[in-house]
């Protein structure tokens, strides 16, 4: 590195004279408006932040790069997963989900888990979270559920009641909140944790066969939690913990690495399985679907500037790439205009041309202007389309896979209503040790409840997923549940 020292320049390239002391009408006298270094520089002060983002503020990222292990071939055309070897730079941002941007790492919170692929055909992202499944099923419930989440407007203090209450009238959570409250809740580390795409998605192949899929990221550090004392310890202590251990390891060499796996369901399963595949409050048997590798996912770079990299990273499980699509899963369809809007809006129209964002193939379309259009604007070329100026035309072949649809146009709920299977599966597939501390983790959370009808309808759930379950919560709480209230 050079010793030589850079001359300080203003925003425009003015060299600057003095960057210690305001122009003044003399020693004592009133600073000047035409000190014009002293208003830039309060000027970009007070823009320095952008809007942080409503939900996963607080995250902490990494580049790496993903190598294909299995032929996938089959069932995508995706081209980065083409064949075995091909590796393909990515960038992971972590995060909390409710928390503001300066929060504790170590809360009790769902971890989103967003992967940026620079594929040769265009970036893809995989927008997910560190549970396989989400609280609700409908993007038309997710501003009230997250409403719950963030501080309550009168009071400005989270309230346990409105999560209960909301939890307590959407019994589609309970699968996610079992999740939440069990040992999982708060991981060791960010490196220590699987990740999931949640949603179930569409891999269409070179022959326009089309398969339905899902996405597992398997820690290869082992899956390992937080005790609940030691989280809260480490909030007041080191509120970044996760943020601090992820670039010290990367930066000492111990590169975190994940497998991902799919699970992959024939297109016309859909119609038969056990549960709606599409709905995302659900997991998928692997019994039924057995895991199948694709390929391993390594992180051996940490960002060189936090802002630039991390804060203006933008994801969207809308950003896909031919072989990969979407699937009626309702919560995904929501996302899919959700996300890139929230980036509009926080980062700026044009956040795709962004290093952190831009694709690595050449983008070539006919948008035009914006706040900081960061190019040539598309320079003289034509500017619309269709036209006879040799301008950028569709390929027919990356057309989106046609599917079949039909019914009424109506506000429709989906069809499956078991709340209670899955959930009740999952508390009986863990230890009794790990049993202990949800039912205590869920009580103590439970107990700032304000209205006793909430805790019993809460409960009621929680005892139609397990009678045990259900029980040893309302013993926490010191109540009663009537077994006919419960059962209702």
């Amino acid at each position: 590195m050079s010793n030589e020292r850079k001359n300080l320049t203003t925003s425009w390239g003015s060299p600057v004279g003095d960057n210690q002391n305001s122009m003044t009408a003399g020693a004592r006298g009133p600073v000047l408006i035409q000190d014009v270094h002293l208003l830039e520089k309060l000027a970009h002060f007070n823009r320095e932040r952008i809007p942080e983002r409503v939900v996963h503020a607080k995250g902490a990222g990494a580049h790496g790069y993903f190598q294909v292990t299995n032929d996938v071939s089959q069932y995508t055309k995706a081209d980065f997963l083409s064949e075995v070897g091909k590796r393909t730079p990515m960038f992971i941002r972590f995060s909390t989900v409710a928390g503001e941007l300066g929060s504790a790492d170590t809360v009790r919170d769902p971890r989103g888990f967003a992967v940026k692929f620079y594929t040769d055909e265009g970036n893809y992202d995989l927008v997910g979270n560190n549970t396989p499944v989400f609280f609700i099923r409908d993007a038309i419930k997710f501003p009230d559920f997250i409403h719950t989440q963030k501080r309550d407007p009168k009071t400005h203090l989270k309230n346990p009641t409105a999560v209960w209450d909301f939890w307590s009238l959407s019994p589609e959570s309970l699968h996610q909140v079992t999740i939440l409250m069990s040992d999982r809740g708060i991981p060791a580390t960010l490196r220590h944790m699987n990740g999931y795409g949640s949603h179930t998605f569409k891999w269409v192949n070179a022959e326009g066969e089309a398969v339905w899929v899902k996405y597992h990221f398997k820690t290869e550090q082992g899956v390992k939690n937080l005790d609940v004392k030691l989280a809260e310890k480490l909030a007041g202590e080191n509120p970044d913990y996760h943020t601090e251990d992820l670039f010290n390891a990367i930066e000492k060499g111990h590169l975190p690495k994940w497998k991902l796996y799919v699970q992959i369901m024939p297109i016309e399963d859909a119609n038969t399985y056990r549960f709606d595949p599409f709905d995302v409050t659900k997991v998928w048997s692997q019994k039924d679907y057995p895991l199948i590798e694709v390929g391993e996912m390594v992180l051996d770079r940490n960002p060189e500037n936090y802002f630039a990299e991390v804060e203006q990273a933008t994801f969207s499980p809308g950003t896909l790439v031919p072989g990969i699509e979407p699937s009626p899963d309702k919560m995904l369809q929501g996302r899919l205009f959700a996300y890139h809007d929230a980036h509009r809006y926080r980062v700026g129209t044009n956040h795709q041309m962004l290093p952190i964002n831009r694709a690595k193939n050449e983008v070539n379309n006919y948008q035009r202007d914006g706040a900081m259009r960061l190019d040539a604007n598309g320079g003289g070329s034509v500017y619309y389309e269709p036209n006879s100026f040799s301008g950028p035309v569709e390929t027919q072949e990356n057309k989106q896979a046609a599917f079949a649809v039909s019914g009424v146009a109506d506000s429709v709920a989906y069809d499956h209503h078991d709340h209670y299977t899955q959930a009740g599966d999952l508390y009986r597939l863990l230890s009794e040790e790990e049993r202990t501390r949800l039912v205590e983790n869920i009580v103590n959370a439970m107990k700032p409840v304000e209205r006793e009808e909430i805790k019993l309808r809460q409960i009621g759930h929680f005892y139609k997923a397990d009678p045990e379950y259900g029980t040893r919560i309302a013993e926490g709480l010191g109540l009663e549940v009537p077994k006919e209230k419960a059962l209702s």
